[in-house]
């Protein structure tokens, strides 16, 4: 009888710093696919769409793409969306699911006290979503060991609920899944930041307006999350 193995992919936005006005979340998103799954289908389509472009051997980043930065500042912005758009579509399209963690920061004075939320956060999902984590003989976790302090919550946090757990450090651009968590990250906090209104000005260029990005992204990727 085969091992029915789950892969967990894990991204982060926000740091462990102070708390700071630009930047009042910290988010972890969480990337389930159940490796008995065939992916290699819509891994060939996504890898076409972006050879096409030029990105082939670029591991996309979404709130750069989004915003227009860092290898994107120069890149046209129907070239932009048309990357969004694959990457988006190749997760719609996914078997898989997605848990994120939201925490505001003004609310955790100090490492310690973030750290502790996290950690919590983590054991609610572990716990809530027992009965599915059950189902798998074995877990691997893949994260990019981005921050340190993540890294020893998500050990220590899954190496206390289940007994078979891999962890694997991981290079963004080899894993396209990885990706998906990235954006995952980014998708939730527009998501908080649509219901305050606070779109920046190179976001609403982007999606056209906060309701088109519910409408037509938000919408479809949380019927992703594992339980609403």
């Amino acid at each position: 009888m085969s091992t029915k193995t789950l892969s967990i992919f894990i991204d982060e936005s926000g740091d462990f710093g102070t708390y700071e006005p630009h930047a009042p979340y910290y988010l972890v998103a969480l990337v389930y696919h159940d490796q008995s799954n065939d992916i290699s289908q819509n891994l060939s389509s996504f890898e076409t769409h972006l050879d096409y472009h030029g990105y082939g051997k670029h591991a996309l980043h979404t709130g750069p793409l989004v915003r227009r930065e860092a290898d994107y500042a120069n890149e046209r912005p129907e070239v932009r969306k048309r990357l969004f758009s694959a990457l988006f579509n190749f997760a719609r399209k996914m078997p898989l699911y997605y848990d994120c963690i939201q925490i505001e920061k003004h609310d955790c004075p100090d490492e310690i006290t973030l750290t502790a939320r996290i950690s919590r956060k983590f054991g609610e999902i572990l716990d809530r979503s027992k009965c599915y984590f059950d189902s798998f003989d074995k877990i691997i976790i893949y994260y990019d060991n981005g921050q340190t302090q993540l890294t020893k919550i998500i050990t220590s946090v899954f190496s206390s609920h289940f007994l078979s757990v891999e962890y694997r450090k991981v290079l963004p651009v080899d894993y396209r899944l990885f990706q998906i968590a990235d954006m995952i990250c980014t998708l939730e906090l527009l998501a908080i930041k649509a219901e305050q209104r606070a779109f920046s000005k190179s976001e609403l260029e982007f999606f056209n307006s906060i309701r088109d990005f519910k409408k037509n992204y938000l919408k479809w990727i949380r019927k992703k999350q594992l339980f609403p």
